[in-house]
């Protein structure tokens, strides 16, 4: 039944109707959506938690304080 949905002129007319539809500004923030619910949705299977840049206090050494008396 689909069977030759997916070939490039089809999927070049789907696009040209929802760009249509919707308008450039609207599609965009639609794949902008798209894209960040997929990576949430890729991130939330994964064990490994998201990495995060070292502060400047984390990098100072472990004998230093920043209140001088």
């Amino acid at each position: 039944m689909f069977e030759g949905l997916f070939q490039p002129m089809h999927l070049l007319v789907i696009f040209v109707i929802a760009l249509l539809v919707f308008g450039p500004k609207r599609l965009g923030e639609i794949g902008k959506g798209l894209g960040e619910g997929i990576r949430s949705f890729k991130s939330g299977f994964s064990d490994d938690k998201p990495e995060t840049k070292p502060t400047a206090q984390d990098t100072k050494p472990p004998g230093q304080d920043t209140k001088k008396d």
